[in-house]
């Protein structure tokens, strides 16, 4: 039988109570929209106690993207076992299951939200990147990539970044049409710099030779010849 008190939660039990509470919230909707009072019901605790946490909304909103910014870096995670594009479309697949979760989140985080230009923010938003870039370094399995190498996996996870944006006004594209795409997007980015780079045109050749016929990239292989006259 239940007594009806609550069990009082430690500092950081709390914090982390009102970091998952606001960015539930934010999520949901734009920050500029949350208001510290919506967070301090959703969380079952007064206004004034929210401010003992966390010394304003500027930094309760850090808080909530610095976790966000750990789960999106997270989805850039997978064994490196199977094909290439195999795996890029598993890595796209959550990457877009995040924005679709989190759509007013992943926007505030790529974009800024109130806190635009801060050192906190900026730093979370070029953490993520930097996972992502040594995530899919590791998929390739290179070590230390070239010039034209490092332009190519950077140009493609910000590629990924505005697709997901554009995505989220309208929804105007199926979400599994641009997942794909995004794949060939770094296939196509990779094969244009292979013509001007020895190491990128060893990793094409790399790329197609373990490619299956029904992966992704013979996929794009074959719609591109579709198009021959």
């Amino acid at each position: 039988m239940s007594t009806g008190v609550r069990r009082r939660m430690g500092v950081e039990e709390r914090r982390q109570q009102l970091i998952g509470v606001a960015l539930d919230l934010f999520s949901r909707r734009s920050p500029d929209e949350v208001s510290i009072d919506e967070i301090a019901s959703a969380a079952g605790i007064s206004r004034p106690l929210v401010y003992h946490y966390f010394p304003g909304k500027i930094s309760l909103y850090e808080a909530a993207l610095k976790r966000a910014s750990e789960d999106l870096a997270g989805r850039f995670a997978e064994p490196q076992e199977g094909p290439l594009g195999a795996r890029l479309l598993r890595v796209m697949r959550r990457y877009f299951d995040f924005v679709d979760e989190h759509g007013p989140g992943f926007s505030a985080l790529m974009r800024g939200g109130p806190a635009v230009g801060s050192s906190t923010t900026n730093a979370l938003i070029d953490s993520v990147r930097q996972a992502a870039y040594e995530q899919i370094l590791t998929h390739l399995g290179v070590t230390e990539a070239s010039a034209r190498m490092e332009l190519v996996v950077r140009s493609w996870i910000s590629l990924a970044e505005s697709t997901a944006l554009l995505w989220l006004d309208g929804r105007r594209i199926p979400r599994a049409e641009l997942e794909l795409q995004l794949v060939h997007d770094f296939a196509a980015l990779a094969a244009v710099s292979a013509a001007y780079d020895a190491d990128m045109a060893a990793l094409l050749r790399t790329m197609v030779k373990d490619e299956p016929a029904d992966g992704p990239f013979a996929e794009l292989v074959g719609r591109l010849l579709s198009l021959a006259p």
